[in-house]
């Protein structure tokens, strides 16, 4: 099971005299994790190092911004991948206190800052979604729009032509089979359905 965040979410540790503060935010983009990072980065510009990783489907970046190569981005987003995370962006902020943790210690700060951030963070499931579109003639429209909200499908405004409407529906992948199955039998074949795009993972109260 996947999982993302309900909310923003904030905690910090005290290493070695280091300051450690992970804030972690569900994303609804890529670009909207690097806006994030971007913000915390310009409201705490005293930090000696601003460190994050964020994934968003199949697409992830990660950023040791100062620290040794391998010490901070990638241990954080290791975090992300062992916990199923996904449409999460977590930055991890250090202000040095004096104490050289080496290349070791590095690791298990930002990654152990992340994981317990992570962790104790409030957490919802994402559920893949896609999107079908079929036809259906002016004889079945009242029955089809009854039925599809039993189905669990959410259903755009349908477009008219001269022999029916297009709908659009948005449902659970692990729904299309038979969502298609009894559109098929309610219809007797004739709604032309056609897969239009899978859609990203979203959270559950979606």
């Amino acid at each position: 099971m996947t999982e993302t965040l309900v909310s923003p979410f904030l905690l910090e540790r005290d290493i070695k005299k280091s300051r450690f503060l992970a804030r972690a935010t569900p994303i609804a983009s890529p670009e909207e994790a690097e806006a994030f990072i971007a913000r915390i980065a310009a409201a705490e510009p005293d930090a000696t190092h601003h460190c994050w990783a964020w994934q968003f489907g199949p697409h992830c970046r990660c950023h040791d911004a100062g620290e040794p190569s391998g010490t901070a981005g990638r241990p954080i987003l290791q975090v992300v991948v062992a916990q199923k995370l996904d449409r999460v962006a977590i930055v991890v902020s250090r202000w040095f206190g004096g104490i050289k943790l080496g290349a070791g210690g590095l690791v298990r700060a930002y990654a152990g800052t992340a994981a317990e951030c992570l962790r104790e963070a409030p957490k919802e499931e994402l559920i893949e979604r896609v999107r079908l579109g079929f036809h259906c003639p002016f004889s079945l429209l009242g029955i089809v729009q009854a039925r599809l909200p039993e189905w669990g499908a959410e259903a755009e405004p349908p477009v008219y032509d001269a022999n029916g409407a297009w709908f659009q529906l948005l449902l659970r992948a692990d729904l299309q089979h038979t969502v298609r199955a009894k559109l098929t039998d309610l219809t007797s074949g004739q709604a032309d359905i056609r897969l239009i795009a899978e859609n990203p993972a979203q959270p559950s109260g979606a």
